[in-house]
């Protein structure tokens, strides 16, 4: 197979965490970087042996030697860098969540169904070993009808930046556009539309919440206008429903971990700090079982057995074989659609007071996407 070769927008944290796992994919060849901090990108670009280093995103958008850009800036500026880079024939494989905005991730949609290129969003919970084990039983049957989900986030104290981790950026509208919701909850709540089938969301209702003590210079600094805390029920058609509960920043011990019921059974995913994975939960001969499964069994026999278990390792493995054409792309980018769509709708909710529709939604959602 040909190599793919990529070039990665902002060279931050994150950016470095990509360059880490595409550095472990031997068909992922690394082009170039860019960052506005030129020093940085240098550094960056010298540490990971990249030949081509700018602070202009748009010179690479016109290079023949690049493949797909991987989008690794704040939130606000997906939409606006995606768009450019999928109008001049990239692949784009973006940072979560997909957008500022649900307007703007539909902007995001509708360019690449019009450019015939990929769009892959960052969502990593879905290659991790609970999850293929927990689509594999629901695969089987094994759950029955599925008809309720609880997706759950939780951090003591760990807002970015007023608690000590990440820059103010993630703290303020005007780059992240939410806070908790954007940031955790859609690891949680796209791995449980996934499980569920993508169902299509009708009706959300929610609120959000900033109500914990920070340091007063901290607050200053970082400008804090986001939830650290939200919370919500959507309704699904077919009757399906999910409750979501994300907090940054809470006075509660640890949640357990998020779970999806059936008819016939049920599963409850591992929580952050969790020392154990995946249980499932069913009744036999008028028994009730509660099972563990051994995910590292599992692991090492599908990678024994399956000859394309390796794309499903990360997402960047996933992104370099989808775009080798070795497996199809997993649908992450409508996922991180109607992951936005519910979290924006969570957040009309608690500024309206009510339950609102996802047509609402959509129909009163705005561009919050930076000019650049």
């Amino acid at each position: 197979m040909t190599a793919k070769r990529i070039a990665v927008i902002g060279v931050g944290q994150i950016g470095k965490h990509h360059l880490d796992q595409y550095s472990k994919i031997k068909d992922a060849e690394l082009v170039a970087v860019c960052d506005t901090n030129l020093v940085e990108a240098q550094g960056v670009a010298a540490q990971y042996n990249i030949p081509v280093y700018t602070s202009n995103f748009r010179e690479l958008l016109h290079r023949d030697d690049i493949d797909a850009i991987d989008v690794c800036l704040h939130n606000n500026l997906h939409a606006p860098i995606a768009i450019e880079a999928l109008q001049a024939g990239k692949h784009v494989y973006c940072e979560k969540p997909i957008a500022g905005s649900y307007r703007d991730a539909i902007a995001m949609m509708e360019t690449a169904t019009a450019s015939g290129k990929l769009l892959h969003i960052q969502l990593g919970n879905l290659y991790a070993k609970e999850t293929k084990a927990a689509k594999a039983i629901i695969d089987g049957g094994k759950l029955g009808r599925l008809y309720h989900a609880r997706s759950t986030g939780y951090r003591r104290r760990g807002r970015p930046y007023v608690d000590g981790y990440g820059t103010p950026a993630f703290t303020r509208k005007a780059t992240a556009s939410g806070g908790a919701m954007y940031d955790m909850g859609v690891y949680h709540i796209s791995q449980l539309l996934y499980l569920l089938g993508l169902p299509k969301p009708v009706r959300i209702s929610g609120q959000t919440y900033q109500e914990m003590d920070m340091l007063a210079e901290r607050r200053h600094i970082s400008q804090f206008d986001v939830e650290e805390l939200g919370v919500g029920l959507v309704k699904f058609e077919g009757g399906i429903t999910l409750d979501i509960i994300e907090a940054w920043s809470i006075h509660m011990g640890a949640f357990e971990g998020s779970s999806i019921v059936g008819a016939t059974g049920g599963i409850r995913l591992p929580a952050a700090k969790d020392t154990e994975g995946l249980s499932y939960h069913y009744t036999d001969c008028d028994i009730d079982f509660d099972a563990t499964i051994d995910l590292e069994a599992m692991d090492r026999r599908w990678h024994m057995l399956r000859d394309t278990e390796w794309a499903y390792d990360s997402s960047q493995h996933h992104w370099i074989a989808a775009l080798q054409g070795i497996v199809p792309l997993l649908p992450t980018a409508q996922l991180a659609l109607d992951t936005m769509l519910i979290s924006e709708g969570i957040y009309l909710s608690s500024k309206l007071g009510r339950e609102v529709t996802a047509d609402e939604v959509a129909d009163l959602s705005v561009s919050t996407a930076l000019q650049l």
